[in-house]
């Protein structure tokens, strides 16, 4: 079956069936089949210039797709930071106090800059602020924020 193979597959068919994966990752974008169409067009290139077997080319192809898609997601793909459900948001945000917070008391704070999409939170600390006081984020634990005063 290889000899059958080996004698009709020629150099621009892995070209065009690279040119296939390729376009198939406009309508499959989970840059994996873009990395099989682009070993399958350098296999294509490699037999035009030194034409070698079907089984050497499958071979190669295999190799270069695994390696391509290994790279992709080892060192080139951005990796999503979380923590546990929270966004990366900046700490560094002041506000104020608009209802008393009392230790174990919740109370309320406006701040400067929206956080994780709002300006006005509930809020807990460890010390007792009055309204008005500024104060920083110090955590965010789930919807309560707690704060200290600057």
């Amino acid at each position: 079956m290889f000899e059958i193979i080996n004698n009709a597959m020629i150099w621009w068919y892995w070209i065009i069936i690279g040119i296939i994966l390729i376009t198939a990752e406009i309508f499959i974008p989970i840059f994996v089949v873009i990395w099989f169409g682009v070993s399958a067009v350098i296999i294509g290139l490699i037999d035009y210039f030194v034409p070698i077997s079907f089984q050497v080319e499958l071979t190669l192809w295999i190799v270069l797709s695994i390696t391509f898609t290994v790279l992709w997601f080892k060192l080139f793909k951005e990796k999503t930071l979380t923590h546990s459900g929270q966004s990366d948001n900046n700490y560094d945000v002041q506000g104020v106090v608009t209802q008393d917070i009392d230790t174990g008391i919740r109370g309320e704070v406006k701040f400067d800059s929206p956080i994780l999409g709002d300006s006005k939170w509930v809020a807990i600390s460890d010390e007792k602020l009055l309204l008005g006081a500024r104060v920083e984020i110090v955590d965010i634990k789930g919807q309560l924020i707690k704060v200290k005063g600057i």
